[in-house]
């Protein structure tokens, strides 16, 4: 282990977070490259199995589904997931807490050091992304955590995002579906070869896309990766009470009976799920599991902003969905709530999603639009969201009101909303981030504190 003090400057997280963001001259700079070379003049390495998560919709729930059901066998879990909702420390948890402001520190000073070409052979200064720059120092973090087992998130595609520098000993891709078209293909196909790149020759990969495209599969056959597929090595059914699992025998046919559904809502967790106790037995040799660690997992896990119910009045949804996919998804389980007078939308997004197809899915539901600004460049700003919104026919004469901040538009959703109504928040991890900066939301009607 290095021993490399914290530079003087910077010395607080939110020094080192600005300097990583001044470090590139682009935000997004797909490539291994550069993050290789610093990574091992650090000597990365994480030594114990490494499940790497990548899909374009349920990585966040897949991976805090791993974490529980591990954590509930008793081992000492390390995640890594981005975006963050609040706090950059969300990004990193060990043993299912965020990680020390403190423990990252020294992780940041000794990135920048590699980075310098200081303790390597390649010498030269090599120039980082944020994400790169943040992704080494949080690797490095979990490599010093005395970690049973590592979960991490592909932030972007998979084949060039910084995560694939270690090698996954279990790959797992969800649903993919189109986002990041201008950097990852204008297409599932394009999208999937990159979601693949996680595969590595000779080990499980899971894929609980139930319809993946055939990028994925011919990849996992060039590369001799285990291909584990739901719908065909296991498969899941269930009821309105229960649900249930059962891999095929060729992989051992365990079966799991009786299931209470996931804490975490929305039809779509089952699919996810299934993907989670596939990668468990994919790693049981190595990671054992007991049936009871499975139950209580998957019932007590927890991840705030994925159709999250806030109970009050109104009601209130928080849901990360961001591109049409998941938006998609949100619709059904909201449209699976029942009956509510009036549905009021707190919304922002990024202007470079396919916001049209976006509203299609959801503009049905939705009675009242409160737009919001969201503070970051790549936004779509609330007032040219008003004019988008009046140019589509389900959204016409709709919109509320726009507002500077996600918190501006709740209070002005509640301030609208009877106490029998429901508001979603959605659009952008920054949306329900927005409303979620001093904590959990009291819902409380105007009119029954009045």
């Amino acid at each position: 282990m290095l021993d490399i003090p914290v530079p003087a400057h910077p010395t607080t997280l939110a020094e080192w977070l600005d300097h990583a963001e001044r470090l590139h001259p682009v935000t997004i700079d797909m490539g291994l490259d550069r993050v290789q070379r610093v990574a091992r003049r650090m000597g990365l390495a994480v030594n114990c199995p490494v499940i790497t998560v990548a899909g374009t919709n349920g990585k966040g729930s897949t991976c805090a589904m791993l974490e529980a059901v591990y954590t509930q066998s008793g081992y000492r879990t390390g995640v890594y997931t981005s975006p963050h909702l609040v706090h950059f420390e969300e990004r990193c948890r060990v043993a299912g807490e965020p990680v020390a402001i403190n423990d990252l520190l020294p992780a940041f000073a000794e990135v920048e050091v590699a980075r310098k070409g200081q303790g390597g052979d390649d010498g030269g200064e090599v120039s980082l992304s944020y994400f790169e720059f943040t992704t080494l120092a949080i690797l490095r973090t979990l490599s010093r955590s005395g970690l049973d087992v590592a979960i991490l998130e592909v932030g972007l595609g998979g084949r060039l995002d910084a995560v694939n520098i270690l090698d996954a000993d279990c790959a797992v891709i969800t649903s993919i579906a189109l986002d990041h078209m201008a950097l990852l293909g204008n297409d599932r196909e394009a999208i999937g070869f990159e979601k693949a790149g996680i595969m590595r020759t000779g080990r499980p990969v899971v894929v609980s896309d139930p319809v993946p495209p055939q990028s994925v599969l011919d990849r996992a056959l060039e590369i001799g990766a285990e291909l584990w597929r739901l719908g065909k090595d296991f498969h899941f059914a269930g009821d309105q009470q229960q649900w249930g699992w059962a891999m095929h025998p060729s992989h051992g046919g365990r079966r799991y009976a009786g299931l209470a559904y996931p804490a975490l809502r929305g039809a779509n967790q089952l699919v996810n799920a299934s993907g989670v106790l596939a990668a468990v037995e994919a790693l049981r040799g190595r990671l054992p599991v007991t049936a009871q660690a499975v139950r209580n997992g998957l019932a007590l896990v927890e991840l705030p902003g994925r159709f999250q119910i806030v109970p009050g009045t109104p009601t209130l949804v928080l849901d990360v969905a961001h591109n049409p996919h998941s938006v998609a998804a949100l619709a059904e389980n909201l449209d699976a709530m029942g009956f509510y007078p009036g549905t009021h939308a707190v919304f922002g997004a990024m202007a470079d999603k396919d916001l049209a197809a976006m509203l299609e899915r959801i503009a049905p539901l939705i009675d009242h639009w409160h737009l919001t600004d969201l503070p970051l460049p790549r936004a779509i700003k609330a007032d040219a969201l008003d004019a988008l919104l009046q140019a589509h026919p389900g959204c016409r004469g709709k919109v509320a009101g726009r507002h500077a901040s996600p918190m501006d538009a709740l209070r002005a959703a509640v301030s609208a909303a009877d106490p029998a109504d429901r508001i979603v928040v959605f659009g952008s991890f920054y949306t329900v981030g927005g409303v979620l900066q001093d904590g959990v939301p009291r819902m409380s009607a105007k009119h029954l504190s009045a």
